[in-house]
């Protein structure tokens, strides 16, 4: 899905809401028969670390660990064994296996950014949300990390949600969509 308008129409918060980010004033959201405004703090968090992945406008590493280490996060946060295995897999799909003993500040932003996918891919979510994320991008790399956003929700079966007001992501993503 793409949520596609101009600045400050309230994609992003719509998209925290969506997430778990952020809690409705009033109402409810109800994702898959899960109630998440009605979840306690404890269990929203295991519910967004098992079922939703995301990637950030700005790809947020944790500056001391390296790429690896990022990776596995997600695992360690969530209770779940982390596997370095899954996480050079991910890499090796991503052309990036040889980041992995690097620290994010060392790579390139289009790199950065697909760290980023891989890191929202590490507990197979079933929701990957995806926030403006060609916003720093030139447009190779911006179609490069939207084919590759489509692909791997593909391939992990995951619901994609895409917000931005960058017209050059419809145009990706509708011709990957029709493929």
């Amino acid at each position: 899905m793409l949520l596609l308008g101009q600045s400050g129409t309230g994609k992003t918060t719509l998209l925290h809401l969506l997430a778990g980010l952020l809690r409705p004033e009033t109402g409810s959201i109800e994702i898959d028969g899960v109630n998440i405004c009605a979840l306690r703090n404890n269990a929203l968090d295991k519910y967004r670390g098992e079922k939703v992945g995301i990637v950030y406008q700005t790809a947020h590493f944790v500056s001391s660990l390296s790429v690896l280490e990022n990776l596995l996060l997600p695992q360690f946060f969530t209770g779940k064994n982390p596997s370095a295995e899954k996480a050079l897999v991910l890499l090796r799909r991503l052309n990036l296996e040889h980041t992995s003993k690097m620290y994010p500040s060392r790579l390139s932003i289009g790199e950065q950014q697909r760290v980023a996918i891989a890191r929202a891919l590490m507990n197979d979510p079933a929701l990957i949300f995806a926030d403006e994320p060609s916003s720093a991008l030139d447009d190779k790399n911006t179609n490069e990390v939207l084919n590759l956003l489509v692909e791997q929700s593909s391939a992990a079966c995951a619901a994609l949600v895409v917000v931005t007001h960058d017209q050059r992501v419809r145009n990706v993503i509708s011709r990957a969509i029709t493929l």
